[in-house]
C-alpha cells in the first residue's frame, strides 16, 4: 500500500514537470528556428568588409549558407537587382558580383536575401560600402 502511494505520487509530480508536460513530441509548430530544425540562412565572408571605400563598379563577394540553391540568393543596391554569380562550394554558395559604375561619391547598402526551405530560416542581411568618385 505504502509503495503504490509513492508510487502515484512520483507519476503525479513527474507529469506536472513543466518541460515533460508541454513536450508533445512535435517539433516546429511556432516557437523559433531552432525548434523547427531548420538551419538559418547567413551571409559571411564579405569583401570588402563593412564601411570600406571602393571604387564604383567594384567587386563584391561573400558566403551565402543555409540557402535554397543559387535560385534563391537575391542580391540588390538601391532597390535596383544586381546580377551575381553563385559558386557551389559544397557547405556553401561563394558569390559574386558588382557595384554598378553609374554610382559615384555615395554610401550604398549591398542588401541580401536568402531565401530557405523554410519561412522563418530565410535571411535578409547586408552592409554598407563607401563609393568613392
Amino acid at each position: 500500500m505504502q509503495t503504490s502511494k509513492i508510487l502515484a505520487a512520483l507519476l503525479a509530480l513527474g507529469f506536472s514537470y513543466p518541460s515533460w508536460s508541454q513536450s508533445t513530441g512535435h517539433i516546429g509548430h511556432g516557437g523559433n528556428a531552432s525548434e523547427s530544425g531548420c538551419i538559418r540562412a547567413k551571409v559571411s565572408r564579405i569583401k570588402p568588409e563593412h564601411l570600406s571605400t571602393v571604387a564604383p563598379g567594384a567587386e563584391f563577394s561573400f558566403a551565402a549558407s543555409g540557402s535554397n540553391g543559387p535560385g534563391h540568393i537575391h542580391v540588390s543596391i538601391k532597390q535596383q537587382q544586381i546580377p551575381i554569380t553563385v559558386e557551389d562550394k559544397d557547405t556553401f554558395y561563394l558569390v559574386k558580383g558588382k557595384l554598378p559604375a553609374d554610382i559615384k561619391n555615395a554610401t550604398v547598402r549591398v542588401s541580401v536575401t536568402l531565401k530557405a526551405k523554410f519561412e522563418k530560416c530565410s535571411a535578409e542581411e547586408g552592409w554598407l560600402l563607401k563609393v568613392s568618385e
